[in-house]
């Protein structure tokens, strides 16, 4: 007796088409289940749960050997996908439901439940294109239903059972509690929070305007972090394509709720943390804090902490939006479009240049701070600003400065000029330029061009960082409302430029 399913598991982020094929051999004195198919430890586990399933909903098992193939058979299946299917086609080739030619995913509990698996939302958006219907869990019902795919979703084997049997299908009613209500609650951080730092809120209205990375350098204390967690606030919201990729890959992580996410993601990762955490990879190649960080912000708190290996595995993402992880069965490409605010002390202690509180370090313990962070992930960070300490009066004052409302209008007028401008091409953004489209769609006036040649030959800036320059002044110049980089656009792009650690004992 012989039975076809479809089901699909996730490898990476890529959605696979798995056939689930049974056959039983009634013949064979041995009762028992193999799975064949390159299966993971998950999936041989699944025989068991398929056991308990049944004898729990009441299904009697058929006698004989069950032989499940998982084809393609050449690639490793991973995760709890597949239960479900496999216990559908060993009804199916018990002839005790029909042939179904949809996708079948979802987990079994011991008492017959299905219960929910990561990875529906972008399964569905992959496959839905074909006409499938598809068979999921009840609790992947809010994601499911973000997509125009046909589908049927079950609380119990009993129910799929049923449905498939009778070929009808009655949507199951919410439980109390299972209700979910979408989230109104406004943001609990705004820029107005911060007093004083009018040069680091202008640099970070510049890099929100154009999507330009950011490093902070400051003494402990002054403010790096509550800028960094504000920034998020001055971005515009994200559009209708950018929430379903978002939501795809918090969907195949696990991570994704009820709900679709809408807010731009804001990670901060611990300086502890492996490559394989921040990058992604590991033995079941998973994606990493850069790609959770796709289409939102990457924050990296005390910057010289992080080991050299992960900073140095930055320079592809940073400049490609992508991560490739390569591993022995093969590469994996991870979207990893984000934009880095990354804060720093000047020295071991801190405090090195201030001018209130002696440095302790000698010279050579502050080069070896700085060492971790090399000249290339250096060069690739647009804006590079100073976060000085604010005096008594400013921090008691009463007033306070502008807030994330105000701040995001100018930006999203200035970002408004960009798509205009780039309408013909695929970047959106000044920080995504290349050197060709530099050349094509920024103008310096004959004064910014002259102060240019003059400071680059000066700070024997690289082609890279004379690029990023003028990006940051083409923003600036949006922001201003001119049509020409003039001399005042550049010279407020060249003020957030620290070319190296001897530069702090000028601020």
């Amino acid at each position: 007796m012989f039975f076809r399913l479809n089901s699909a598991v996730l490898v990476g982020l890529k959605p696979l088409l798995v056939v689930v094929e049974v056959d039983i051999n009634t013949r064979s004195v041995r009762r028992d289940i193999n799975i064949v198919g390159l299966p993971d430890a998950a999936v041989k586990e699944s025989k068991q749960r398929i056991l308990s399933a049944f004898k729990n909903s009441g299904i009697v098992m058929p006698d004989g050997l069950i032989t499940v193939n998982l084809a393609p058979s050449d690639v490793k299946k991973e995760g709890t996908f597949l239960d479900l299917a496999i216990a559908l086609a060993i009804l199916g080739a018990q002839k005790s439901i029909p042939k179904f030619d949809g996708v079948v995913i979802g987990e079994l509990g011991l008492d017959g439940t299905v219960r929910k698996v990561r990875g529906v939302l972008p399964i569905l958006l992959e496959f839905c294109s074909d006409d499938r219907e598809f068979i999921i869990p009840f609790e992947n019902l809010r994601e499911a239903s973000a997509t125009q795919a046909k589908f049927k979703a079950f609380r119990s084997l009993n129910e799929a059972v049923h449905s498939l049997r009778t070929g009808t299908y009655t949507p199951p009613a919410l439980k109390p509690g299972e209700e979910v209500v979408e989230s109104t609650s406004e943001e609990d951080v705004d820029f107005s929070d911060i007093k004083g730092h009018a040069l680091p809120k202008r640099a970070l209205e510049i890099a929100a305007a154009g999507g330009h990375n950011v490093i902070m350098v400051g003494p402990p204390g002054t403010g790096k972090t509550m800028f960094a967690k504000r920034f998020p606030t001055i971005l515009p919201e994200m559009d209708e394509q950018e929430i379903i990729e978002t939501s795809k890959i918090y969907s195949a992580v696990g991570l994704l709720n009820d709900q679709l996410v809408r807010k731009r993601p804001f990670r901060n990762p611990h300086h502890s943390a492996s490559a394989v955490a921040i990058i992604g990879g590991g033995s079941s190649v998973k994606p990493g804090e850069i790609t959770l960080a796709h289409n939102g912000v990457l924050f990296l708190d005390e910057l010289p902490e992080f080991r050299s290996d992960v900073l140095e595995a930055l320079r592809e993402p940073l400049e490609e939006g992508v991560v490739t992880v390569s591993r022995a069965k093969g590469s994996y490409v991870f979207p990893a479009k984000f934009q880095l605010i990354a804060a720093m002390n000047p020295c071991p202690c801190g405090y090195y240049g201030d001018k209130e509180v002696s440095c302790k370090c000698s010279p050579l313990e502050i080069r070896r701070y700085w060492k971790n962070i090399s000249g290339p992930i250096l060069d690739r960070i647009d804006i590079q600003i100073h976060v000085p300490r604010i005096s008594f009066e400013e921090m008691r004052a009463k007033s306070y400065g502008e807030s994330s409302t105000q701040i995001r209008e100018r930006v999203l007028r200035a970002r408004e000029v960009q798509k205009r401008r780039y309408a013909s091409e695929k970047v959106k953004l000044n920080a995504h330029l290349t050197h060709k489209m530099i050349e094509k769609y920024v103008t310096l006036t004959p004064e910014a061009e002259e102060l240019l040649k003059s400071y680059a030959s000066k700070h024997k800036l690289s082609g890279r960082s004379i690029d990023k320059v003028i990006k940051v002044a083409r923003t600036v110049a949006d922001l201003n409302g001119t049509e020409y980089v003039d001399l005042a656009a550049l010279a407020e792009a060249l003020q957030f430029r620290l070319a190296s650690v001897d530069e702090v004992n000028a601020w």
